[in-house]
């Protein structure tokens, strides 16, 4: 079985001073690939501002911030897409902003995405650094900052928002804080339906917890250095019990708003032509694809991207994650592969999954400085390139 073991590192170790080459990095990046955004946007005369603020869910969240939940569209082909699929937090967070601020709720969104992205990278650094020590930290936000789909961490999207709080929540749990694990599990829970992958990671920790202090009492020996357990009963079931909350209430209050009931949440999701169906729906897909020439090299390129993810993950068993890392990645990519939604949006719904790079981050820290440099400039640059031309396109959806 994982075990919880964790570096010792010293006090503070998450502390802004000592995340801060990785945050400085985290922004060199995210420059990068605002700069060449605008400069494609410019050369097709358009503005590089509303493909971040007003296109696909920022458009959704922006309505849900200011008018409330209660409008949907129905297509002809007599599919309804309500807005009560968007979880609350990032518009409350909007609406917030605005009522305080001169911004527009589209501007709120933008400045809220901004904030939590730097949020997010400090939080991967803080978990890579508990786990693994500061240079795989740095190095982990950086392979993160150079996903291909990175662009979206720039959006007035949710991604980054859940990112900061699951990598936090994650963190905590890392630390033994179980009651702010379970608080920011629960604000996780309000952000996206995969808030559900936070709360499993920190109700899986805590339950390793309890047998290890079953186990620690029985053999009368002192407990592992690093292991997550020797706090109180009471905070880690407080923390079990907060983790919840978040995504239950959201759905329950669904099921209460449309009357259907406490799965009323799955007929708003079905609207949008969403569900789990263990992967049926993206095999099929993917085998489509192959019904002539040019689609079967997309084919090949989906499967080859599943597999490395897969390996990805086999990889973290074998290098022995904590165990609340692996709940966590495991259950997010389950919930986006598995799950029967728009396909061009799966990479976006693979951001929050994080600790599937760490294999990658260990591999870039054993580099020289110079070549790990190299390494992340010319990612980065490509990055850059691929997120202009993403969103001057189709973008994510």
């Amino acid at each position: 079985m994982t075990d919880l073991e964790t570096r010792v590192t010293p006090p503070g170790s998450a502390t802004l001073r000592r995340a801060a080459p990785a945050l400085l990095g985290y922004a060199a990046v995210r420059a990068l690939g605002l700069l060449a955004l605008v400069l494609w946007s410019a050369a097709r005369d358009k503005s590089a501002y509303p493909l971040l603020t007003a296109r696909w869910d920022a458009l959704w969240y922006t309505r849900v911030a200011e008018l409330g939940y209660g409008y949907e569209v129905r297509l002809p082909n007599g599919d309804v897409h309500s807005n009560l699929a968007f979880f609350p937090l990032l518009p409350w967070l909007e609406r917030l902003l605005h009522a305080v601020t001169p911004l527009s709720y589209a501007d709120a969104g933008f400045v809220v995405s901004l904030l939590a992205s730097f949020a997010a990278a400090w939080g991967v650094f803080a978990v890579a650094d508990q786990v693994y020590g500061r240079r795989a930290g740095v190095c982990a936000v950086l392979v993160w900052a150079v996903l291909p789909v990175g662009i979206v961490q720039s959006m007035a999207y949710s991604e980054s928002l859940f990112t900061a709080l699951a990598a936090w929540s994650l963190y905590a749990v890392l630390t033994g804080r179980w009651v702010t694990a379970g608080a920011l599990a629960s604000l996780a829970g309000l952000t996206r339906p995969v808030g559900l992958a936070v709360v499993a990671a920190v109700w899986a920790a805590a339950v390793l917890s309890f047998v290890r202090d079953r186990e620690t009492s029985t053999a009368d020996t002192p407990p592992r250095r690093g292991v997550a357990a020797g706090a109180p009963i009471a905070s880690r079931a407080l923390g079990m019990l907060l983790a919840p909350l978040g995504v239950a209430g959201y759905v329950l209050w669904v099921g209460h708003h449309t009357g259907k009931g406490p799965l009323g949440y799955l007929d708003v999701q079905a609207g949008w032509r969403n569900g789990f169906d263990g992967g049926y729906a993206f095999a099929r897909f993917v085998a489509d694809k192959f019904t002539s020439f040019p689609s079967a090299l997309a084919g090949v390129g989906l499967i080859v991207g599943v597999a490395l993810l897969l390996w990805l993950y086999a990889v973290c068993v074998r290098q022995r994650q904590p165990l609340a890392l692996l709940v966590y990645a495991g259950a997010v990519l389950a919930l986006a592969l598995c799950a029967s939604s728009y396909f061009g949006s799966k990479p976006r719904l693979l951001l929050p999954a994080f600790p599937l790079l760490l294999p990658l981050a260990l591999a870039l820290a054993r580099l020289r400085t110079s070549r790990s440099a190299l390494v992340v400039g010319c990612l980065a640059a490509a990055s850059a390139v691929y997120g202009a031309w993403w969103l001057n396109g189709s973008g994510p959806p």
